[in-house]
């Protein structure tokens, strides 16, 4: 089941630590008959990557809105290794399940439980989920220079020229490139050649130049150019429509089932007692529905989820399942990712 090697055995953990201590003027009552007072001392807020992104503006923003409301210290810690967010995974699961380490993840962390070897714990056992802040789906897209119109056009083209159409994505292993595969197995088995770039913007200039004939990508990247009729956006990945682009299908509509989404959330150790679960899902929730906080998750063109601990588990599992039959159906090998 595990295709990527040796990755875990070369963790290197940086030299140096980002933290940001999220202090309050003015706050809010925090809840009252948690176990032990919750939280009655800081609880850290860990982030398997370095300042500056996806995982550590979210992480910031809750924090410092967590902090604001309960009259506590929210401290950001940032754990950087040279494998993402492996290493801060194992470190928050080898923690006091008492609430006081906390961890915002993100979906592609997840994904090495399928993709990577010999990790020290099981992603599905070893962490309660707390919150969901987002899912940020991907779009397929294809150049304009196919005749094509649907995702059932598509796929019908792509089986009568197979072998003859390029993908393109940010990367051997990323979320483009696993979107791709993923879409490819649940289409029939198409064939089609695989174009690693190092970033999506030259993915993207290469489709619109007919380069290229499908990718997938962040909303942000893919809608502005189908608005302007530059490119043809198909589906989204969610298993529903997007709010902000009600007239785009969902993949599901054609291959029933199909998700894909990258997330960011709350997470801890196993076995932090439910009040204080339920008080944080409940806190956080109220959060996401500030506007300047809506506003700033969802810059990328992800979409604010509002759902519970067991909901936010059973997206997870359903996720990893979908992936881990991805790798077992076609032996997907993705060993040049490392």
């Amino acid at each position: 089941m595990s295709i990527l090697s040796g990755v875990w055995r070369g963790i290197a953990v940086l030299p140096s630590a980002f933290c940001l201590i999220f202090t309050t003027v003015s706050f809010a009552q925090a809840p009252a008959g948690l176990p032990g007072g919750y939280p009655n001392k800081p609880v850290h807020v860990i982030v398997g990557a370095a300042p500056g992104g996806g995982t550590d503006i979210s992480a910031r923003l809750v924090s410092k809105y967590l902090g604001d409301r309960w009259g506590q210290q929210f401290v950001v810690e940032n754990k950087v290794s040279n494998v993402g967010s492996v290493m801060a995974l194992d470190y928050l699961a080898k923690q006091k399940p008492d609430g006081y380490q906390l961890q915002v993840a993100v979906g592609s962390t997840y994904l090495n439980a399928v993709l990577v070897t010999k990790l020290p714990y099981d992603v599905l056992k070893a962490f309660d989920t707390i919150a969901q802040f987002t899912r940020g789906p991907q779009v397929l897209a294809v150049t304009n220079s196919i005749p094509v119109n649907s995702v059932r056009e598509f796929i019908e083209y792509v089986r009568k020229n197979p072998d003859k159409l390029n993908f393109g994505s940010s990367g051997a292993g990323s979320s483009a490139h696993i979107a791709a595969e993923y879409f490819k197995h649940e289409a029939g088995g198409l064939v089609m050649q695989h174009i690693p770039y190092k970033g999506m913007s030259a993915a993207t200039t290469d489709l619109l130049g007919g380069r290229i004939q499908m990718m997938f990508s962040s909303p942000v990247t893919v809608m502005p150019q189908a608005k302007k009729g530059t490119l043809k956006a198909l589906a989204v990945t969610s298993l529903s429509r997007l709010k902000a682009s009600p007239d785009l299908p969902a993949l599901a509509e054609t291959l029933p089932g199909f998700e894909f989404s990258i997330w960011y959330g709350l997470i801890g150790p196993a076995g932090i007692p439910r009040p204080i679960v339920n008080a944080l899902n409940k806190q956080v929730n109220e959060i996401l529905a500030v506007p300047e906080v809506a506003t700033r998750l969802t810059a990328d063109g992800s979409e604010i989820t509002l759902d519970t601990p067991e909901a936010f588990q059973s997206a997870i599992t359903r996720s990893l399942r979908s992936i881990e039959k991805l790798v077992s159906d076609t032996g997907l090998d993705l060993s040049e990712a490392q």
